[in-house]
């Protein structure tokens, strides 16, 4: 599917343009910023091939792309420029009581993505430079070294500028003005004034003698203030003469009062908070390591890493390195390696393949497919990941790994960047997660039939999860058995609805686990009643523990999971009642379960899917009726 086409399909299935309040994108996510997220249709975002996954952040939807993010992106806001940043005039979300910090993470977020691409080529240079500098492909005093290390260090000198553009597309002020204010601070002569030793008036007042080169908070606060100064001016000049006095009385009034006022603050702010997180760094060695590097996949999963890159970026221009860049290296080496342990104890073929790309995507630095695609599904390897994590980031701070440039990849691609001093403890810290990784991930293992939660884990689709009672009917029919005593399926088997409601296609669920078939073919409900009934004659083989979910076998083989709800194994039962027993023989009717529908929908997706988790001794499963049903009714036939 072409790019343009994907985007128009995104902005459909989130809600259409009239449901976005902004958009914007990081390395591989699309940052959705929607008046309503229950307006998103999850099933239709997973079909589309460039889509990964999705995920929520606070309030914030992301649609994870990949590296074809910048290129989604692009197409988007093309047919739909007015979508790229917030406005005043675009209805709020209806819930406006978002946390404080939440709202400080997702402005700073929204103000340096845009940037990244810059940045991070810039960084690359200068990675790139440094290692032919060491290797003696290239000497520091030719003009061509000097050429090139304008392009990397061009950037950091005027970043002030950069984030002066963005951020007046965040908080809706005009950007050449926020440029106008940049340039103002950086003018050489300025900069000569501030840094003369003597001191320095305005009007009167004094001006605090700050550097604005390299600098992050200053700009970042001076542009917020002058947004809403520009919004005030504008409301009171007169439209015939807006377009010359408004830029000129905002921009009178920004300068001196950054100069003054917001430019010291922002400083001391700024040092405050990298001196505050540097000292943790560097004091806090190896269980500083150990906590960030375990925490870290946790940090980058809310976004509060976004909250770091002002840090990050003074510390590298500043100090010359960071030290919690090795950490996000380390990370995702975490996860690569977790995800190799999957592929060493997957037996499906499919989902070993998965993880064996996952995995390699991973060491590249993209590592959403691996955490969201895999770690995360199954848990443990997530688990496993964190651990290997830890490790690696306790013994890169126990010695100081560094970074020297902000390269934007977290993966093997981006290692210029950690070239210096304290390279091979970074590279040392990046195997040794990358290897515990694997290894706990490959020692814990994971259930490749887990669902919704730890309650599919008990049940292994084709295999009895508990024996089964001996039959009490005189007439149950005679079938045959395989070594481990369960059924063997000898003719073809029908299955009537287990409740009355709406039949639906199986895709149609809003769970991978059972909507992708993953645990078999089958056929969805949407109840009406709530009650749960037998839909084939037979045994039960399991009722859960949670009451939310229970496996019958046929008498002619059919293996059967139905499963009320999605993700309602939360509620640990509550709700639900139980009328049998794991061994009890059923008629098909008989009442299995009953539960409150009502109190339940408050809280959940109340679709029940019906599985035939031995599908694999079929050659067809197919639902015979969709639509409005009656429990009782034939609905599912399969064949030998």
């Amino acid at each position: 599917m072409k790019h343009q086409e994907t985007a128009q399909e995104i902005i459909k299935a989130v809600g259409g343009t009239n449901n976005i309040n902004s958009v914007y994108h990081c390395v591989t996510r699309l940052r959705f910023d929607l008046k309503n997220n229950d307006k998103v249709d999850n099933n239709s975002l997973k079909k589309l091939d460039k889509v990964m996954g999705t995920n929520i952040s606070g309030d914030q939807f992301q649609v994870i792309i990949g590296n074809d993010v910048s290129k989604v992106f692009d197409a988007m806001v093309k047919e739909h420029p007015a979508i790229q940043q917030s406005s005043e005039n675009k209805e709020p979300k209806a819930e406006k009581n978002k946390n404080v910090i939440l709202k400080i993470f997702e402005t700073i977020a929204g103000v340096f993505a845009p940037m990244l691409p810059a940045i991070t080529a810039a960084g690359m240079l200068k990675g790139l430079l440094a290692l032919f500098v060491s290797l003696g492909w290239m000497s520091a005093g030719t003009d061509t070294y000097r050429i090139l290390s304008a392009i990397g260090d061009g950037v950091f000198h005027y970043l002030p500028l950069l984030i002066a553009v963005s951020a007046a597309r965040k908080f809706g002020s005009n950007p050449f003005v926020a440029i106008a204010l940049g340039t103002a601070l950086m003018y050489p002569d300025m900069s000569t004034l501030l840094s003369s030793g003597e001191s320095v008036a305005f009007i009167g007042i004094p001006v605090t003698a700050v550097s604005y080169a390299s600098s992050v908070i200053p700009i970042l606060l001076a542009v917020w203030l002058m947004s809403y100064v520009e919004k005030w001016v504008d409301r009171v000049i007169p439209a015939a003469l807006k377009l010359l006095l408004v830029p000129l009385i905002t921009l009178l009034v920004m300068v001196p009062v950054t100069l003054i006022a917001i430019g010291p603050l922002g400083t001391f702010v700024g040092n405050g908070l990298s001196g505050g997180i540097n000292w943790l760094l560097n004091e806090g060695g190896l269980i500083a390591g150990i906590v960030l590097g375990g925490a870290m996949a946790l940090i980058i999963m809310t976004g509060m890493h976004y909250a770091l890159v002002p840090i990050i970026l003074s510390n590298i221009a500043t100090l010359g390195f960071d030290k919690f860049l090795p950490l996000t290296y380390i990370s995702n080496m975490g996860q690569a390696g977790a995800t190799l342990g999957v592929f060493f104890r997957a037996k499906d073929k499919k989902l070993k393949t998965v993880a064996l790309s996952t995995s390699f995507t991973a060491l590249m630095g993209v590592t959403e497919p691996a955490m969201y695609g895999v770690n995360m599904k199954y848990k443990k390897p997530f688990a496993a990941a964190m651990i290997g994590s830890a490790v690696g980031g306790g013994f890169a701070l126990a010695f100081g790994a560094k970074a020297y440039v902000l390269a934007g990849n977290g993966g093997l691609p981006g290692l210029p960047s950690l070239i210096g001093q304290t390279f091979w403890y970074s590279l040392i810290g990046m195997i040794l997660a990358f290897v515990v990784g694997a290894i706990m991930s490959t020692v814990f293992g994971i259930k490749e039939e887990e669902g919704d939660a730890e309650a599919l884990a008990q049940f292994s689709p084709g295999a009895s999860s508990a024996p089964a009672a001996a039959p009490s009917n005189e007439n149950a029919a005679t079938v045959n058995v395989d070594d481990m005593g369960a059924p063997t399926p000898t003719s073809n088997a029908a299955a009537v609805a287990p409740m009355t409601g709406k039949a639906i296609p199986l895709k149609e669920v809003n769970d991978p686990t059972f909507g992708d078939e993953l645990m078999g073919k089958g056929v969805a409900f949407v109840p009406s009643v709530g009650e749960l009934v037998s839909p084939v004659t037979g045994t039960v083989m399991n009722v859960f523990k949670t009451k939310h979910a229970i496996v019958v076998r046929s008498d002619n083989g059919m293996e059967l999971l139905i499963h009320v709800g999605i993700n309602t194994v939360k509620l640990r039962g509550q709700y639900f009642e139980s009328h049998v027993a794991t061994g009890t023989r059923v008629q098909a009717g008989d009442k299995l379960l009953s539960f409150e529908l009502d109190q339940i929908a408050k809280e959940y997706d109340i679709t029940t899917a019906m599985v035939v988790t031995n599908t694999a001794d079929y050659q067809e499963i197919q639902p015979v009726k969709l639509g409005e049903i009656t429990m009782g009714e034939e609905v599912l036939k399969a064949q030998i």
